[in-house]
């Protein structure tokens, strides 16, 4: 089981921010959106500093989010793991023995089902929660799936931060800079 020994998971949206990340001592972060032209830089970089990269396979630019580009990010990039909505993209990510996380919007109850059936045929290694103030929705998911749970989304505050954590989740994704250091 995958374990984050960091409140805060920062989340690059840009390779200025990823850079900037390498120096914050994270054992993790996310990389939002790229270029796949840039994959393979970033996760070089990532490995060079000793920081583990999830790359959000559904805002990689230049890459289809399903089994095929999958399998290229797996054997080609490196990362540390995935994150994607896509059921595929998570299953060979998990089968190629990278960390799998299962994205989930939550907008109402029904998509909450449905995001239930996903995680059961997957067996994702980590969910992660949107938004992630639904703290709520985050204690039931927890219980549901006993699958680690990250919250992401409409985190703003540390307050927002710890409300997360009390409510199951073990750890937050963030890429608000002002909370990339928090619980460090």
């Amino acid at each position: 089981m995958v374990q984050f020994n960091q409140k805060v998971i920062p989340a690059a949206r840009s390779i200025k921010d990823f850079e900037r990340l390498m120096r914050t001592g994270a054992e993790y972060v996310v990389m939002l959106q790229l270029h796949l032209s840039q994959a393979k830089f970033v996760a070089n970089l990532a490995k060079q500093h000793g920081v583990k990269v999830l790359m959000h396979a559904d805002l990689i630019q230049g890459l289809r989010p399903d089994e095929h580009g999958a399998q290229f990010l797996c054997q080609e990039v490196r990362p540390a793991g995935l994150i994607s909505t896509h059921a595929q993209v998570v299953a060979t990510a998990k089968k190629r023995e990278l960390i799998a996380v299962q994205r989930i919007f939550l907008l109402d109850s029904q998509s909450l089902e449905t995001s239930y059936r996903v995680v059961q045929s997957v067996h994702p290694d980590c969910i992660e929660v949107l938004p992630g103030v639904l703290t709520d929705v985050i204690r039931e998911v927890v219980a549901n799936t006993k699958i680690p749970v990250l919250a992401g989304g409409f985190i703003r505050t540390v307050e927002d931060v710890d409300r997360a954590l009390d409510a199951g989740a073990v750890g937050v994704t963030s890429s608000d800079s002002d909370l990339w250091n928090y619980g460090r």
